[in-house]
């Protein structure tokens, strides 16, 4: 089960992705049965943001979106055409902004970025369920 877009800066690509974010997680569920907690519902839209707002942020050109259900985790890759990999900043509680990559890799249950041939590739996967408990699948309680 797969899903992309590719997304122009015209001022309503980061609402388009994360809606089709959730309308993606939300046919999962419908079509194919599988269940997508609130939680991942909700983080996977974060995510999404984050990182398409970074793409716009720090590249020109296109951003491609694509979603996909790879086991028991929901993957979030985002392309865009500048080359130089994100780097997560050093804890600051007295920086204002400039959160969104540490936000991505804790909410995460992984996070990989990859040169490509023209720009870079980033993605992130999400648990569908939580445990019995409300931990994050695969993640122990902090």
């Amino acid at each position: 089960m797969q899903t992309s877009a590719a997304l122009v800066a015209d001022g309503e690509d980061i609402a388009r992705a994360r809606r089709l974010a959730a309308d993606f997680l939300t046919r999962v569920q419908a079509e194919h049965g599988i269940p997508v907690s609130q939680r991942a519902m909700d983080l996977t839209q974060l995510v999404v943001s984050e990182l398409v707002t970074n793409a716009r942020k720090y590249a020109p050109g296109p951003v491609l979106l694509d979603l996909r259900i790879t086991g028991s985790v929901v993957e979030v890759v985002v392309w865009d055409s500048d080359p130089v990999l994100p780097v997560a900043r050093a804890a600051d509680a007295g920086r204002v902004g400039q959160h969104g990559l540490e936000i991505v890799m804790a909410v995460s249950q992984g996070f990989e970025a990859q040169r490509e041939p023209v720009g870079k590739r980033i993605t992130a996967r999400i648990a569908l369920a939580d445990d019995p408990a409300g931990a994050p699948h695969g993640r122990q309680p902090l």
